[in-house]
């Protein structure tokens, strides 16, 4: 035990030395970076964009060892979907912060569970719990925000077709909504605006927004924006008829979420019931009880029962789950 904690301990303090050592290189030669950029022929006119979301995963690649790994880790499709759900979440901090998070909470957690459970399956096994808290943390928030965001939407919809059917323009339109909207809509579209205002094009200001905020609600009123630059058409009727789509399929997903209430909630029971039992006879009946955490055959028992258990409730979930 005392070498596997010393092992943890050196573990962990040479990643964070190592991520300290990227993080300083990387402020050392951004400036470098930046002036390449800046004098250098561009041949995609897509680098022109403000939110430039290809660019600024190219970490600066050099001679150096250091900026080789920090420029394959920012390549990793894994770690780029996750910048991007922290943007979608609105939780604008550097990857390698989170990441640092992660590991020192997976350090605590391997020394606690070996220290409690005086055993490496239940060591690691609490060490990936508690790193997984901030993944967790950010997947909860954003879809928080997410659902925030299509609740307002509709009414946005309906304050755009009024501001349009009164005369005024679709910026002007846009101005208003960001003075009567709180965040997380109101914050979304004053970025818009403000892209706008600097000279990016409306279209690819919308197309940056889809990014920030995947929602099909919102693909669809780019979409209907789009057609009515090319084609010409009543961008007023096109938004208020946006409007009742945008509010069926909410009125369905409600529907649809209500209907399956109480299965989800049978799955949960289901999942669950083996732990709350275990706890009932632990604290009625210790004796049978302890044969579990005691005895060795037990100790296997309830190692393998955790497992099926953990993938029986996430096999339950995934059945539940409705795609419309």
């Amino acid at each position: 035990m005392d070498l596997l904690i010393s092992t943890g301990v050196f573990a962990l303090v040479l990643v964070i030395a190592v991520v300290l050592m990227l993080g300083h290189g990387d402020e050392r030669d951004r400036a470098a970076e930046l002036l390449e950029e800046v004098t250098r022929e561009r041949a995609d006119p897509d680098e022109f964009g403000l939110m430039r979301t290809r660019g600024r995963h190219r970490a600066p690649i050099s001679a150096s060892s250091r900026q080789e790994v920090l420029a394959f880790i920012y390549r990793l499709n894994l770690m780029r979907r996750f910048e991007e759900s922290m943007w979608q979440a609105g939780i604008y901090m550097r990857v390698s912060e989170i990441l640092l998070v992660v590991v020192l909470l997976a350090g605590a957690g391997i020394g606690a569970g070996e220290i409690f459970w005086h055993s490496t399956l239940f060591a690691l096994a609490t060490g990936a719990g508690l790193c997984a808290i901030p993944i967790f943390y950010v997947r909860i928030r954003r879809k928080r925000r997410m659902k925030s965001f299509a609740m307002q939407l509709p009414f946005a919809l309906d304050l755009i077709k009024s501001s349009l059917e009164a005369g005024h323009s679709l910026l002007r339109g846009l101005q208003v909504l960001v003075q009567e909207f709180a965040d997380p809509l109101g914050g979304e579209f004053r970025t818009v605006l403000e892209q706008a205002r600097l000279g990016m094009p409306l279209g690819q200001a919308f197309d940056e927004l889809l990014t920030r905020v995947p929602e099909e609600d919102l693909r669809l009123l780019v979409v209907a924006i789009k057609v009515q630059s090319e084609v010409g058409s009543s961008l007023a009727q096109i938004v208020g008829r946006l409007s009742e789509i945008v509010r069926t399929r909410q009125r369905l997903q409600q529907q649809i979420h209500a209907m399956t209430a109480q299965s989800r909630m049978s799955g949960m029971i289901v999942g669950l019931l083996p732990a709350i039992v275990l706890a009932a006879f632990s604290v009625v009946q210790p004796s049978y009880a302890h044969v579990l955490f005691l005895d060795p055959m037990g100790q296997k028992a309830l190692k393998a029962a955790i497992v099926l258990d953990t993938m029986a409730f996430f096999t339950i979930r995934k059945i539940l789950q409705v795609n419309y």
